[in-house]
């Protein structure tokens, strides 16, 4: 067994992929807020590609934590020399290790505020990227309004406070920039949300505009704010992936990541103080983003809310199981083809029939044994940034929306709390309890869910959608998941 450090590289079996560059050499270029599975599987692992290149070694990650979950984080990569081993499984059941090197530090925001900021400040760093969950904006679901009033926000505004938020921290470090006569940084979201860098953009700004109007016209004037579409499946790393780690590969690894072998990212090159030689790594940059969000938000993420809660209250707690049910397949298929698609821009380089059959099979990938909880979490930040536009679009075209509805009954009926067999469901979500409780009011009004408007619009009143949501959900209700779903595969 060896534990992973730098020094033990030379000791890995050579069926383990190790850096080919000299990590000694890397200098810090870019810092990302929010190192968890997805950025170590895709971010860090595209720069790791591009650095055994012998390419871009000014460009080294500085990992970036704020919330206190990411203090284990901090240690256990610090602990690793910032080297951790990724996992690719691929349908076939192959495995392929991979020692990824691309991140060489790691700041924790409450060590000390400080020291994040002026490690920011730095002229060295050229790009912050950002995946801090699709909930991490603090904008309004529907208006889109920066929510100035949140107690995190308004703490920030005190005089002499620390920054303490995403925006807190960029604020502060492009401040100094400015001040000292530093190019500012390019600031590059890589969540799942629609035209990302103007969502980014619009938060920033309005957070700026509350402590600094001229310094708020500034960035939005000067600051780049690349868009992106990324896909990877990334499950949450468990104990077992440990042991598979240690088993398979003799590796030791606090903290390793699996992933599907699927991989993709569409980038808009907007970098004014340069950026890695992305392409090299197989990253499409392209002029316009939006068609690849649209495709991937309307087709992988949507589809993935329409699996999660049909699926849990129908017993299935893995992704593939729940994937192989031919009544799910055909539910889903028909979802992307009659709803999602109609809703698309066209894709550039992209055979949209190939591309949602081949997410069935990737949602299938036993190897990935991606958990069906994880994608039910966080409903209310996804359904009204993913689903709930695709239900608009297609109600402004007159089109069919009765499986878009049955997912959002499907939420609705998971958020009461309690599984088919009188078991308690755990929901995770930043809303719990708005949605539990409109969840358990739906007894009384069964329009109760659909009436949150933060995240539904006026859905509630609007017939051609209320008629299949309480259809669905009285399904649901009277005959259960598995019949539910049956019947939506079944429609015509």
């Amino acid at each position: 067994m060896v534990r992973l450090n730098q020094s033990s590289l030379d000791s890995l079996t050579d069926q383990v992929k190790t850096p080919k560059y000299d990590r000694s050499q890397v200098r810090a270029g870019w810092a990302h807020f929010g190192v968890g599975g997805f950025h170590r599987a895709h971010q860090a692992f595209y720069l790791d590609e591009v650095m055994n290149r012998g390419e871009s070694m000014d460009f080294g990650i500085i990992g970036v934590g704020l919330m206190p979950a990411d203090a284990r984080m901090r240690d256990v990569l610090a602990a690793q020399d910032y080297l951790y081993t990724l996992v690719t499984k691929s349908a076939r059941g192959v495995w392929t290790p991979q020692v990824i090197g691309s991140i060489i530090g790691y700041l924790y925001g409450p060590d000390d505020p400080d020291a994040l900021v002026e490690r920011m400040a730095d002229p060295a760093i050229r790009i912050v990227s950002l995946t801090i969950t699709e909930g991490g904006y603090n904008f309004d679901q529907v208006t889109g309004e920066f929510i100035a009033d949140n107690p995190a926000i308004q703490a920030e505004l005190a005089p002499g406070a620390a920054p303490a938020t995403v925006f807190g921290y960029i604020y502060e470090a492009l401040r100094r920039r400015r001040e000292r006569a530093v190019a500012p940084f390019a600031i590059m979201c890589c969540d799942n949300i629609q035209d990302n860098g103007a969502v980014v953009k619009r938060a920033l700004t309005s957070y700026a505009t509350l402590r600094d109007e001229e310094l708020a016209d500034w960035i939005g004037q000067a600051v780049a704010f690349p868009s992106s579409m990324v896909d990877r499946i990334t499950p949450q790393t468990t104990d077992q992936d440990r042991r598979d780690v240690a088993e398979r590969f003799g590796i030791e690894d606090g903290w390793p990541v699996v992933a599907e072998s699927f991989t993709q990212w569409a980038l808009t090159d907007r970098f004014p103080l340069g950026r890695p030689r992305f392409e090299a790594a197989g990253v499409q940059m392209v002029g316009d983003v939006v068609p690849y969000e649209l495709m991937k938000l309307r087709l992988l993420n949507a589809s993935h809310q329409g699996i999660a809660y049909l699926a849990y209250l129908a017993g299935y707690r893995y992704v593939h199981d729940a994937a192989r049910d031919q009544d799910m397949a055909r539910f889903l298929r028909a979802y992307m083809d009659l709803e999602a698609s109609p809703t698309l821009q066209p894709v550039p380089g992209v055979d949209l029939t190939a591309y949602k059959q081949e997410l069935i099979s990737r949602f299938s990938n036993a190897e990935v044994r991606d958990t069906v909880a994880r994608l039910a979490a966080e409903g209310s930040d996804r359904i009204p940034k993913w689903l709930v536009p695709v239900i608009y679009s297609r109600l402004e075209a007159g089109g069919d929306i009765r499986r878009s509805a049955a997912i959002c009954a499907a939420w609705a009926r998971y958020c009461e709390g309690v599984d088919e067999q009188g078991q308690p469901i755990a929901v995770v979500d930043n809303a719990l309890d708005q949605v539990t409780a409109a969840a358990r009011a739906q007894s009384q009004d069964p329009l109760a869910f659909v009436r949150q408007t933060a995240f539904f619009g006026d859905l509630a009143e609007r017939p051609e959608f209320t008629e299949p949501y309480l259809a669905a959900l009285d399904s649901l209700h009277r005959q259960g998941a598995a019949a539910t779903l049956k019947a939506l595969a079944d429609l015509v």
